[in-house]
């Protein structure tokens, strides 16, 4: 638990992004997505754009690497695009289809919004590290608890997640391949398992801790 931990997320540099305080990126991308949310859509939120493009240059954070992680965003963006069909309200023209005058508007302000959340989240979590964000929202006087619960997520995301590689290796050496959703179950009971093993190592873990002295804060 005293080894340092980084997270997949980070871009090691050296740039002015990189050594700002942890709490003061945090507060800086709180306060960008308040005025982004708050703006209505209009031209004027090209300005965001324009000043997050500058920071992510002066992070030396390549595009592409951000671009790779910007995934995360695809169930947004489908239900953006699915936004002007579904919505009710005055119809107007767009492209050539027939769709809902507000459910366009609904629609691209939540892309733009997701699109700038993303791209400003990607580039905090790439240029602060695990152990300076904890150290960060515990200055900002974020609750003990869930700032440590934060850290464990960090701490043992890589375990699970190796866990996880296993077990499929086992299913495939059995010759098993999920193909169609007759096997589904299997897939079921497999992150069922998955969830018994993590609570139980977390069990383990916490005993562990109370064991060498935990009293439910983590030491600096």
């Amino acid at each position: 638990m005293g080894a340092a931990h980084g997270h997949q997320l980070h871009w090691h540099g050296h740039s002015p992004v990189h050594r700002a305080p942890a709490h003061l990126k945090v507060v800086a991308l709180v306060l960008f997505m308040l005025a982004v949310v708050a703006t209505p859509l209009g031209w004027w939120l090209s300005g965001y754009a324009v000043a997050l493009l500058g920071v992510v240059l002066v992070s030396r954070v390549p595009l592409g690497y951000l671009a790779r992680r910007m995934v995360v965003e695809t169930p947004f963006v489908v239900f953006a695009l699915l936004l002007p069909f579904i919505a009710h309200g005055p119809d107007t023209t767009f492209l050539g289809l027939t769709v809902s005058e507000s459910g366009l508007h609904a629609g691209a302000k939540l892309l733009v919004t997701v699109t700038l959340g993303v791209v400003a989240g990607l580039t905090l979590a790439a240029t602060t590290t695990a152990q300076e964000l904890l150290r960060g929202l515990t200055r900002l006087r974020v609750p003990d608890l869930l700032v440590q619960i934060m850290g464990f997520m960090i701490r043992y995301l890589e375990v699970v997640t190796d866990e996880l590689r296993r077990m499929r290796i086992a299913r495939e050496s059995r010759g098993f391949s999920a193909r169609n959703p007759t096997h589904w179950p299997v897939l079921a009971r497999s992150f069922g398992a998955l969830f018994i093993r993590s609570f139980e190592r977390g069990e383990r873990v916490h005993l562990a801790m109370l064991s060498r002295g935990y009293t439910g804060r983590l030491p600096e």
